[in-house]
């Protein structure tokens, strides 16, 4: 056996062993997860030592980039919740867009958001909204937050400044501002196919959530629980908060994080203005402004120890969700430092397939190996922009391919695919694979139809 095969057959083996032991026997996800990291890299050629600190290293590093937002999100989300900000905001929301349509509401904000933020935390800053929402039309907070989720990844993946798609722009030397507007364009079938699969994947995980942060699963109930004129007359009887208070937590730390994208694309990069905003714009320290607006705008009246119960009560589960999102950054760093990553990406160069399906394959494949989304747009670009001059298509469309091949098998080595699950109650892996995994598909697929058709035109 040779090494090449002998990586692969460890990537195999790990990720068979993680789903054997999640679904047939009592071993936690987190051990199941860091238990395929281990074989994976052992089985692949790496050393017990050199295992175990690839498995470290993805673990502080994934966590590093996730659990400190994590954490302030769900304290600001506690305190949006206690004092009925959430509420407010929910109210607002539908009374606005008219009931029946939030889905839609909410995958078109995460489409504008997620061009300057990243996915995963805005997913956080929403979750409060979210399951307001649920709580107050009857609609099933996985489908609303899986449409969200649609929305955010859409231009996570595929609209530059978000790193994935910058970077293949640059690889493959297409213009920012084209690659902007193709993948803008591009995007907009998929996120209306993807939010129409949340609609329907609601009805069959069918869940509200409770004020004390536990769900209640039932049948799909084809009215609504709550019609508008019963919302009008809750409004009525409730205390809440006005509309500006609850909205600020949530829209200062937006409107910071756009700022800081915005002036790291114009010349300036020196001086007070630019040194403030740098600062404030750093996702850590906008959540931890919006966090502190929340405090003294929504809980001015309440005591110390109350506002420090709530935040305690709401981070209390975050560490699970902590554990299993950093075990999946482990595993994702075995695969990337024992070079199994590289291997599936020069296997599929040859293979005989259309030429704008080539990069799509090879993302698939790292997005498979590694779990992260950017780093699988870096890799199928870096290997696909030496074959520009063979393939003969349109620079724009291969980097739009590397993107669209990105958007597949969202599954467990993916920290967002834990973020979602443990942010909206989904415990069963049949459920898991249902919402983010075949979404994932579902995406990936309208992307290759739209690329195959281009091909064809172009």
């Amino acid at each position: 056996m040779n090494q090449e095969t002998q990586m692969l057959l460890g990537l195999f083996l790990g990720i068979a062993v993680m789903i054997v032991l999640v679904m047939k026997t009592k071993t936690h996800t987190f051990i199941a997860l860091l238990l395929a990291a281990v074989i994976t890299g052992l089985i692949g050629g790496m050393s017990p030592s050199d295992a175990v600190s690839a498995i470290s290293s993805g673990f502080g590093n994934t966590l590093a980039s996730t659990g400190i937002i994590i954490g302030l999100g769900v304290m600001l989300g506690g305190i949006l919740e206690k004092t009925g900000a959430a509420e407010r905001l929910a109210y607002t929301a539908i009374k606005r867009i008219g009931s029946g349509r939030e889905e839609w509401a909410l995958g078109v904000t995460g489409w504008i958001v997620s061009i300057p933020v990243f996915a995963d935390s805005a997913l956080v800053i929403f979750r409060p909204l979210t399951k307001a929402l649920s709580r107050v039309t009857g609609k099933s907070v996985v489908g609303l937050a899986l449409a969200l989720a649609c929305g955010l990844q859409c231009t996570h993946t595929m609209v530059p400044p978000t790193p994935g798609p910058l970077t293949a722009a640059g690889m493959m030397g297409v213009d920012v501002g084209q690659m902007i507007l193709v993948g803008a364009g591009l995007s907009i079938p998929i996120l209306i196919v993807s939010v129409l699969y949340a609609k329907w994947i609601g009805k069959k995980i069918y869940q509200i959530p409770n004020l004390d942060g536990t769900y209640t699963r039932m049948e799909f109930k084809q009215e609504y629980l709550k019609k508008m004129d019963q919302l009008d007359a809750i409004m009525d009887t409730k205390n809440l908060p006005g509309l500006w208070p609850s909205v600020a937590p949530i829209l200062v730390p937006l409107l910071l994080i756009f700022l800081k994208t915005g002036i790291s694309l114009t010349s300036i990069d020196s001086g007070p203005l630019y040194y403030v905003i740098s600062l404030v714009g750093e996702p850590v320290v906008a959540l931890a402004i919006g966090t502190t607006l929340a405090v003294y705008g929504l809980a001015g009246s309440v005591t110390q120890k109350e506002v420090i119960n709530i935040m305690n009560e709401s981070i209390k589960d975050t560490g699970i969700i902590m554990l299993i999102t950093g075990a999946g950054g482990a595993l994702g760093n075995v695969v990337k430092v024992s070079g199994i990553g590289d291997v599936l990406g020069e296997m599929v160069v040859n293979w005989p397939v259309p030429a704008i399906l080539i990069p799509v394959i090879i993302a698939a494949l790292m997005r498979i190996a590694l779990g992260s989304a950017t780093v699988a747009i870096t890799t199928a670009a870096s290997l696909t922009a030496p074959l520009l001059g063979a393939l003969a298509l349109p620079p724009v469309l291969l980097a739009q391919a590397c993107c669209i091949g990105a958007f597949s098998f969202g599954y467990f080595n993916d920290s967002g695919f834990w973020v979602f699950n443990g942010m909206f109650g989904l415990t069963e892996m049949k459920d898991q694979l249902k919402c983010k995994t075949a979404v994932s598909m579902i995406m990936a697929g309208v992307g290759v139809v739209e690329l195959l058709v281009l091909n064809l035109i172009l």
